[in-house]
C-alpha cells in the first residue's frame, strides 16, 4: 500500500484498470458532510456551519488516487421542507441518487440517532446504488459510546459498509476510500489531477462570504442569506483583484443586522471573508461588499433563480 495524507491509497498493480466514479454524501442537516468533502479534498471547497441549510447546493471535490480518481458530491442535509427553497434543496439531494456509483451516508455518532436518521435510510434502502454508511465525530466518544451507536446504525439498513470516522480528525479515511474504490466501476480521469473542485470560483467566493456572515449573525439572519458575486477583476497596474459581491437578506431589519452600527458588522465580515479569497485567488483581494433586500426570495421562484438556486 501506498500511504499519504489521506490514509492508505490502493497501488494500482500493471495491467490493473483505472477507476473512477461518482460518490454522492448524504445525511441530515449537520452531520459532517462538508467538513468530510474538504478533508477528503485536502482544501476548503465547502462552507462549514452549526445552522441548518448552510450547503444549498451540490459541490463536487475531485479525490485522486494511484488506482482511482473518486468525485465526491457534497449535498444539503434531507430535511421537511418551509419553502420553495428547502423544496428545492431536497430535489437535487434525489437527483444524485440515480448519478452515482454509490453512496456515503453520513450518521452524527455525538448525538442520537433518530427518526430523521431512519427517514433517510428508507430513501437510500429502496435504491440499487450501493451505500456505506458513516458514523462521525466518533473523536468524541469513548469506544462503549461507539460501539453503542454503531449497533443502533446497524437496525438501519443493511449497508454495503459501516465505519466510525472522524471528518475533522481524518480518522479512518484510508479505510473509506479502500471501500469506495471496490464500489466504483472502471473509467478514465474525468478532472485532471491539479483540479480539487469543478465549482467556478465567483461560487467560491460568494459561499465564503456567505459562510463570514452566517457566522457572525443572529440566529433569525442565516437562513435568510444569500450572496451574489457580481465582479472578479484584476486592478490595473496593481497586484490586486477587485471582488463585488452583494449579500441578499429577505426584510429590512435584516439588512441593518448585517452592517451593523456605523457598517462594524459589515466591516467584519468582509475582513474575514477577504482572507478566504485571497487564499482561494491566490493574490491581495480588494473586496466591496453591500446589502440589498429581496423579499422573501426563499418563497419565490424569480428570486430563487436570479441568486442561481
Amino acid at each position: 500500500m501506498e500511504e499519504s495524507e489521506g490514509g492508505p491509497q490502493p497501488d494500482r498493480p500493471e495491467g490493473q484498470p483505472f477507476k473512477s466514479g461518482f460518490v454522492s454524501i448524504v445525511g441530515r442537516p449537520n452531520v459532517g458532510k462538508s467538513t468530510l468533502l474538504n478533508h477528503l479534498a485536502k482544501q476548503k471547497i465547502a462552507i462549514i456551519s452549526d445552522k441548518p441549510q448552510t450547503t444549498r447546493n451540490q459541490i463536487r471535490g475531485v479525490v485522486n488516487l494511484e488506482a482511482a480518481q473518486v468525485v465526491f458530491i457534497d449535498t444539503p442535509g434531507l430535511q421537511k421542507p418551509k419553502n420553495l427553497l428547502n423544496e428545492r434543496m431536497n430535489r437535487s439531494v434525489r437527483e444524485t441518487y440515480s448519478q452515482v456509483d454509490a453512496i456515503v451516508f453520513m450518521l452524527d455518532a455525538s448525538r442520537r440517532i433518530g427518526s430523521g436518521d431512519l427517514f433517510v435510510a428508507g430513501e437510500l434502502g429502496a435504491l440499487d446504488t450501493p451505500v456505506i454508511a458513516l458514523l462521525n465525530k466518533v473523536d468524541l466518544l469513548d469506544e462503549r459510546q461507539v460501539e453503542a451507536q454503531r449497533l443502533v446504525a446497524e437496525q438501519l439498513d443493511k449497508f454495503r459498509g459501516l465505519l466510525p470516522i472522524s471528518a475533522r480528525t481524518g480518522q479512518n479515511m484510508g479505510a473509506l476510500l479502500r471501500q469506495l474504490v471496490e464500489l466504483l466501476p472502471d473509467g478514465p480521469k474525468y478532472y485532471p489531477d491539479d483540479m480539487v473542485t469543478d465549482q467556478p470560483a465567483a461560487f467560491l467566493i460568494g459561499e465564503f462570504i456567505r459562510e463570514k456572515a452566517i457566522d457572525l449573525t443572529r440566529e433569525e439572519v442565516p437562513f435568510n442569506l444569500a450572496v451574489q458575486v457580481e465582479e472578479i477583476s484584476p486592478r490595473e497596474g496593481k497586484d490586486t483583484i477587485y471582488v463585488e459581491a452583494v449579500i441578499y437578506v429577505a426584510h429590512d431589519s435584516q439588512k441593518g443586522i448585517i452592517i451593523g452600527k456605523g457598517g462594524r458588522m459589515l466591516k467584519e465580515i468582509g475582513s474575514k471573508a477577504r482572507a478566504e479569497i485571497q487564499a482561494l485567488l491566490g493574490s491581495k483581494v480588494y473586496l466591496n461588499l453591500r446589502v440589498k433586500v429581496e423579499k422573501e426570495w426563499a418563497k419565490r421562484p424569480q428570486s430563487l433563480q436570479k441568486l442561481g438556486y
